[in-house]
């Protein structure tokens, strides 16, 4: 039922349309932390770089994390013919070992280098597409909003782990536009975000918020929420979709989804909590089911009839959200997923609340 009304509020979306010929007068800086990024930094920083938007208007800082890879060489040799590129190390300003949530602390120290009227995050590994700053710009001038959130998608690649986080982040990103199109905003992703940064400083920072590794992007967004409870956007647009490269071992997938639940029980919504709550306990209860039907009762056929109506809602609801992102031909496989979706989504919530996980080449609790 949650799923259905999901649908019919990601359908009553529209996608924005800037005024034309509006003046270009928003400033920003994109803030990329970056912890041995050299595969794809690069790439990143020339999508930015090469915006349609005037260059007196933006600049990019990069915050090194203490990288042992090439990261610092690409970022300082394009800044050779950049002069909006900057680069902050973080080991310079703050001490490794006090500190557990790395990256809110390199946004931090860019923010505070920063000098512009508004904040963009991204990551490390994104392409950006050429109108981005342009669009983001137009939505902030004709919307009284302080907080923007933007869709972010997996490049498909090949293999089935690639297309597995490419239908997982379908439904992720096409919930987050339902609910902010139903007037909630619940979810976001800190790979296309933007804010005022004087609201950053008015809901103290990341304070309160900074003992937990992850959470850069929803729980402060939750932050200022609760001050500007009515000025929070989406950028509803497919020329504002950042791209973000997919894991490339299941075992960073895991441990990416495992972050990411982490965080979970930290949302001051709790009305948030109660859908992970329900989405848990659904997978849980089917997978515990497949079992119980073969062993005791001997047969396969409520297991199999449960599948079929989840997954026959779920395509229902994702056929919308795939035309947006352009992606409808993965959809095809979506039904083969459905038996590892079930074990992914019990095992990286079960570990997200209670267990550990490592992230660039950190051990974090």
């Amino acid at each position: 039922m949650l799923i259905v009304q999901y649908r019919k509020w990601f359908s009553r979306l529209q996608i924005f349309e800037p005024p034309k010929n509006s003046s270009l007068i928003t400033s920003f800086s994109v803030i990329i932390p970056a912890r041995n990024e050299a595969a794809g930094i690069g790439t990143c920083l020339k999508s930015i770089l090469q915006q349609s938007y005037p260059k007196a208007l933006f600049d990019v800082i990069v915050v090194n994390d203490h990288s042992t890879d090439a990261t610092v060489e690409i970022v300082q040799a394009l800044q050779q013919t950049h002069d909006n590129l900057y680069l902050i190390n973080l080991a310079e300003h703050v001490d490794a070992s006090s500190i557990n949530a790395y990256k809110k602390k390199a946004i931090e120290l860019a923010i505070s280098k920063s000098k512009t009227d508004w904040i963009i995050t991204t990551d490390a590994d994104c392409e950006i597409p050429e109108r981005w700053l342009e669009l983001y710009d137009a939505y902030i001038q004709t919307n009284d909003a302080v907080f923007v959130a933007g869709p972010v998608m997996f490049t498909h690649q090949s293999g089935v782990l690639s297309l597995f986080q490419l239908l997982d982040f379908l439904s992720l990103q096409g919930i987050t536009a339902a609910a902010v199109s139903a007037g909630y905003h619940t979810m976001c992703n800190g790979a296309n975000l933007a804010y005022k940064k004087t609201v950053f400083y008015e809901v103290g920072q990341f304070k309160g918020i900074d003992q937990v590794a992850s959470g850069d992007d929803m729980l402060l967004m939750y932050k200022i929420k609760q001050q500007y409870p009515t000025q929070l956007g989406y950028l509803f647009h497919p020329a504002a979709i950042v791209a973000t490269a997919p894991m490339h071992s299941w075992k960073d997938f895991l441990n990416q989804r495992i972050r990411w639940a982490s965080k979970a029980d930290r949302y001051d919504d709790k009305s948030v909590f109660r859908i992970l709550a329900l989405v848990y306990a659904v997978n849980l209860g089917l997978l515990v089911l497949l079992p119980i039907n073969l062993f005791v009762a001997g047969e396969i056929a409520h297991w199999l009839t449960f599948m079929l109506i989840k997954t026959t809602v779920e395509l229902y609801f994702l056929w919308s959200v795939s035309k947006f992102y352009q992606h409808r031909v993965a959809l095809l496989y979506f039904p083969l997923m459905q038996p590892l979706h079930l074990l992914y989504t019990v095992i990286a919530g079960w570990l997200g609340k209670f267990g550990s996980y490592q992230w660039k080449g950190r051990s974090v609790k």
